[in-house]
């Protein structure tokens, strides 16, 4: 007895021998873990690991302990962090991690991280026992070849394309000796795509094991401000508390810090639950609506997401497989998404269904608007699908292409509508045309202009690359649906994307020379929710500012939108963020330019256009340093005699994964000949103290100013008249009243903020102009200008320089001060914002107006102003000293009436919005009694667009 107690006493002895040293903590070796402190309090027994790539860590066998060991951790994790910081939509991201190895024996270590679909990995670093290999972009050939002259023995590294939803996995694997330590880094860059109104940052964590120190980061960096953030729970609740969200007006912080037991899937549990998506939600403000321009370090990039627009009727087609494949959950899913979508239609969208296998069906020849009882009937009819037989998709697509092309010849379709076919299948042509190149080229010779063509690709069967080809050559996208019990959410998804088209025929121009390398700056469609980035380079020698024109077209009216942004405008404010990145513009302009001429590529026509995209694709990529389809990263040693190289993917043909967009490019200074500025429209503002706003003002107008001060400009007296107006806040007055033409103008009244010497001042604050002729109602307030054309608005905002075509009516906007509508060329109307201070105690935003004396008004236009545009006769006589010697008096005869007036000065602000020019003017008494016909009070009108109803 007493020998087997000593034999199991040595047996334990060694055992305790031979796992000591795995939980020592070196202090020779890398530097960088001694921050980390002791880690003896992470107990062994407690970290059973089973990562996500099924690695088990070698334990001794029975055979060589001579007895069953306990399984253990055999590599600790000493820490685990990721660092994200996104500067106006571009993030940076770093992936670290840092590992011992416990055991006795080498271990193989990986370094497993997901990265998102369509990322740029632009450096990886990683230090095993002491070496220290970094990484380089190559050209893929010299890269190989490199690689074969000095493979690394133990280590791997690559690329994989993941099967997981928009994500790519980077793989490492090496092999380490006992009490080695190895850390990995890897750096990779992605742009945020705005969809359904947010952006999300998605980070996939998997230390595969519990952590000392796990970390995560998130800095955001937005210029514009920022609207909302949210992290959602991704993590059923286990880390409920965890993540801290601090949040200013332009800048936020996410962390994301969880201890080693709040790591634990459960108190005594030594597997990590943290393994899936932390995900960081946010949108920016947006006050303008011709976008943010923002200009730093020789690029610019425009972000364009206008709201309050009305949504553009669509007329849509979707074109569903019911082919033998789709038998089963995709087809289930298919329905249950088709019929929610269905019921998404607006009551002026018009649809149908095409459905195909071998054979093609349509469940109505031609559209139908979206009534409750056409999708009702669509919902039965979908409902009833039973999957069966082969793939016609050439036959599919010519039919739904017909359908379009034939409503939209018998002028079946309402002109400012958007037209879109959604193909959804999982497979590739099986019947029919099977060459893929043949079914493109059909889709391209019979679809018209005006056609979108969105594909959605079902699981992995499907010919991705030749959906995306197809997709993007006809002015729409594709992507891929992971066929499972998600499908039908995912389908459900991409419609609300493309369900709300809000403007059409989108062109961005910079008109100046030194602007160059525009990216796409053409799009048929803006999507509600989403947003349009474009960028490009300018010589900051030759260009102080840049000017940006935004040509479109809404539900209702053309848009021509105008922005100017400074070159210095950024460099303060980034300059005193320590995480802002001041590269921000040159990678988002890289990223875009890249991955276009990548979609560009697949499209090339000739071998030759194609080398020559591949050739500048090559370039940049070395250039920007990151690896793409035509370059790989070699990760070497300092010596050069240890290699590893990564391959990026296949390629991926589609532009800029994750947004909506792919357009096209038309030349940056050009401008659509229906857009360019009218001669009679105010020329470019100024940006000094007050600026002229208009260079060369019609010198004899109609104004009232102030609180409201009128200004009667009579051309055959050459005289200017004044009176004041004194009224109640709330008070509408009628302007110009002339039903025969059916013009009107009114004017409400608000008031100051408090009494000044016993009296309270009132001016305009909201005007009224109503067209007849053109069903059109304009609102200018202090706030913003809305347009009222039948059942549509519009709204412009004061923030926004723009001009809104529509009929015969031109609506121009001067930003923060002024806006022009202009009807049929020849009939005009200005008015001037006049803001104050916000503090100021007694005094509040208002509006002036200026009409041009005109014969364009009907004999019986009348109001304050309109009736003068018949000019009465007056005669001005007996001048002479008033009691204030500045101000002579006079006898004005004018309407079988004597008036006394006095001389005076009112002010014209039309070049000088600060001072104003002096105008001088005769006065008339009491709310201008005797020369308006009645008394002032006769104008008053019940509702700002109610003619004014004369005795």
């Amino acid at each position: 007895m007493s020998r087997k107690m000593e034999r199991l006493a040595c047996v334990l002895l060694w055992l305790f021998l031979l796992e000591a040293p795995a939980f020592e903590i070196p202090t020779n070796g890398l530097s960088e873990f001694a921050e980390y402190g002791n880690l003896v309090e992470l107990a062994p027994g407690k970290f059973q690991f089973v990562p996500d790539n099924r690695r088990y860590q070698r334990s001794l066998s029975e055979e060589e302990s001579g007895e069953r060991m306990e399984d253990v951790d055999q590599v600790t994790l000493y820490s685990y962090k990721v660092q994200s910081t996104i500067t106006s939509r571009v993030a940076n991201t770093i992936i670290q991690s840092k590992l011992v190895n416990n055991s006795p024996r080498p271990q193989d270590v990986v370094f497993d991280v997901q990265i998102p679909k369509g990322a740029f990995i632009s450096n990886f670093s990683m230090t095993v026992d002491g070496t220290t290999f970094t990484s380089t972009i190559k050209d893929k050939t010299m890269g190989r070849a490199l690689y074969l002259q000095a493979r690394a023995k133990g280590k791997t590294a690559g690329l994989v394309r993941s099967r997981a939803l928009d994500m790519e996995n980077f793989k490492t694997e090496v092999n380490i000796r006992p009490r080695a330590k190895v850390q990995f880094e890897l750096h990779y860059q992605e742009v945020k795509w705005r969809k359904l109104g947010s952006y999300e940052h998605r980070l996939h964590l998997q230390p595969g094991r519990l952590a000392k120190h796990l970390e995560v980061d998130v800095w955001i960096v937005e210029p514009q401000g920022m609207r909302f953030l949210h992290v959602p729970d991704t993590f059923e609740g286990h880390f409920e508390g965890v993540p801290v969200i601090s949040k200013g007006p332009q800048k936020a912080h996410v962390s994301f810090r969880p201890t080693v037991a709040q790591q634990r899937k459960c108190s005594n549990c030594s597997e990590t639950a943290v393994d899936g998506e932390l995900v960081v939600m946010y949108d920016v403000n947006r006050e303008v609506k011709a976008g943010e321009l923002e200009v730093f370090n020789g690029y610019f990039v425009h972000f364009f997401a206008p709201e309050n627009l009305d949504p553009i009727p669509k007329n849509i087609l979707f074109v569903i497989d019911v082919s033998g494949s789709m038998w089963g959950i995709k087809m289930k899913q298919t329905v249950e998404a088709m019929k929610t979508i269905l019921d998404d239609l607006r009551a002026e969208d018009q649809f149908s269904v095409v459905d195909f296998n071998h054979n093609v069906r349509t469940w109505r020849n031609d559209l139908v608007s979206a009534t409750k009882t056409q999708i009702a009937d669509a919902k039965r009819y979908i409902e009833k699908i039973q999957p069966s037989g082969g793939t016609n998709i050439n036959e599919a697509l010519l039919r739904a292409i017909f359908i379009l092309n034939e409503a939209n010849n018998l002028g079946l379709l309402d002109p400012n509508s958007v037209s879109l076919i959604i193909l959804v299948s999982d497979g590739d042509p099986t019947v029919g045309e099977l060459k893929v190149s043949k079914i493109q080229k059909n889709v391209k010779q019979n679809i018209q202009d005006n056609i979108s063509l969105f594909s959605l690709g079902i699981g992995f069967d499907v010919d991705y690359d030749f959906l995306k080809r197809l997709s993007n050559d006809n002015r729409g996208i594709a992507q891929r649906i992971y066929g499972n019990q998600d499908t039908s959410s995912q389908l459900k998804k991409f419609y609300n994307q493309v369900s709300t088209p809000l403007l059409r025929n989108v062109q961005f121009s910079y008109p100046h020379p030194a602007v160059t390398d525009v990216t796409q700056n053409s799009f048929p469609n803006y999507f509600g929710g989403s947003e349009i980035v474009v960028a490009g380079k300018f010589d900051p020698d030759k260009l102080q500012q840049i000017q940006s024109v935004i040509t479109a077209t809404s539900a209702s009216t053309d848009l021509v939108l105008e922005t100017l942004a400074q070159m210095d405008d950024l460099e303060d404010f980034l300059s005193k963020d320590k995480h802002a990145d001041p590269n921000f513009t040159k990678k988002l302009w890289a990223y875009l330019t890249i991955n276009q001429l990548l979609a560009e590529r697949s499209l090339a026509p000739t071998a030759a256009s194609k080398r020559k995209i591949t050739k500048t694709i090559l370039q940049m990529s070395l250039e920007h340093h990151i690896v793409t389809p035509f370059t790989s990263m070699l990760i070497e040693n300092a010596a050069g005699d240890e290699r590893m190289l990564a391959d990026a993917p296949p390629q991926d043909v589609s532009c800029c994964s994750g947004a909506l967009y792919y357009g096209s490019k038309v030349a940056p200074g050009s401008i659509p000949s229906w857009a360019s500025p009218s001669q009679s429209s105010p020329t470019a503002l100024s940006l000094v103290r007050g600026p002229p706003l208009e260079a060369t003002p019609p010198p004899h107008v109609i104004r009232v100013e102030n609180d409201p001060h009128f200004i009667i400009y009579l051309p055959r007296s050459q005289e200017n008249i004044c009176f004041n107006i004194d009224s109640e806040p709330g008070k509408i007055l009628n302007l110009v009243s002339d039903p025969e033409s059916g013009i009107l103008v009114n004017g409400q009244l608000i008031g100051a903020k408090k009494l000044q010497d016993g009296k309270l001042s009132t001016y305009f604050g909201k005007l009224g102009f109503y067209f007849q002729s053109e069903d059109m109602k304009i609102e200018v307030s202090t706030k913003n200008v809305t347009l009222h054309h039948g059942s549509r608005t519009s709204i412009l905002s004061w923030s926004d320089t723009a001009r809104l075509v529509k009929s015969r009516v031109l609506i121009s906007v001067k930003k923060e001060k002024a806006v022009t509508l202009t009807l049929d060329k020849d009939m005009s109307f200005s008015i001037l914002l006049h803001r104050v201070w916000k503090k100021h105690p007694v005094n509040v935003d208002f509006l002036g107006i200026y009409i041009p004396a005109t014969n364009k008004f009907s004999p019986k236009a009348h109001g304050l102003i309109g009736q003068f545009m018949h000019e009465p006769k007056i005669h001005i006589s007996n001048e002479r000293p008033g009691k204030d010697p500045k101000k002579p008096e006079a006898i004005m005869e004018v309407k079988g009436q004597k008036l006394i007036v006095t001389r005076g000065l009112q002010k014209d602000y039309r070049t000088d919005i600060v001072f104003g020019t002096d105008v001088p003017c005769w006065f008339v008494h009491n709310s201008g009694k005797g020369f308006i016909d009645g008394y002032y009070k006769d104008y008053f009108v019940p509702q700002l667009y109610s003619f004014l109803k004369r005795p």
